[in-house]
C-alpha cells in the first residue's frame, strides 16, 4: 500500500539524516496519513479516504464539497 494522500497526492520524499559531525546519510519523510470516513451529503454516502493531516485541516476549515469541488476545478482526477 502506497504512502500517497489520495486528495493532495502528497508522498514520501527523501533527504539526510545530519549527525553531530555532519556526516550525511539517506532517509525519508513519510506524510501523515491517517484513514478517515467522510460524508458526503450531495451524494448522501460515507467516503473512506487516506489523507494527511494537512489535507484533513483544510477539508475541516472549507467542508469536504467544496474542497472537492476545487479539486475537480483545478483538473484533479478523484477516484471516491
Amino acid at each position: 500500500m502506497a504512502r500517497v494522500c489520495d486528495l493532495t497526492g502528497k508522498k514520501t520524499i527523501s533527504g539526510n539524516n545530519v549527525s553531530h559531525s555532519n556526516r550525511k546519510t539517506r532517509r525519508k519523510f513519510y506524510p501523515n496519513l491517517q484513514v478517515k470516513r467522510f460524508y458526503i451529503p450531495e451524494e448522501d454516502r460515507w467516503v473512506t479516504l487516506k489523507v494527511a493531516t494537512t489535507t484533513m485541516k483544510t477539508i475541516n476549515k472549507k467542508g469536504i464539497s467544496a474542497y472537492l469541488k476545487e479539486l475537480r476545478q483545478a483538473g484533479k482526477t478523484i477516484n471516491i
